[in-house]
């Protein structure tokens, strides 16, 4: 089988076309994984946010019940 200078730079070319393609379709499904986890990663963010935010009125509630934590009168102190 012979190959002329034509042939053999086509076949290059080819063989450029089909790494590239590869390429883009491996940065594809990257971008695809990343977007899915950057999603995952929101949607868990939001969980924690509304749970942070239980937890605070939680805390304040127990905070205002409790008289460790109410202001004091200034009146009330001892002078010197």
């Amino acid at each position: 089988m012979n190959f002329d200078d034509g042939d053999l730079e086509n076949q290059a070319e080819l063989e450029e076309k089909t790494r590239l393609i590869n390429q883009v379709l491996e940065l594809q499904h990257t971008l695809e994984d990343l977007s899915a986890r950057v999603d995952a990663v929101k949607e868990e963010n939001l969980k924690l946010k509304s749970e942070n935010q239980v937890l605070g009125q939680y805390i304040e509630n127990l905070m205002s019940a409790s008289s460790v934590f109410q202001t004091t009168d200034p009146r009330n102190k001892r002078t010197k």
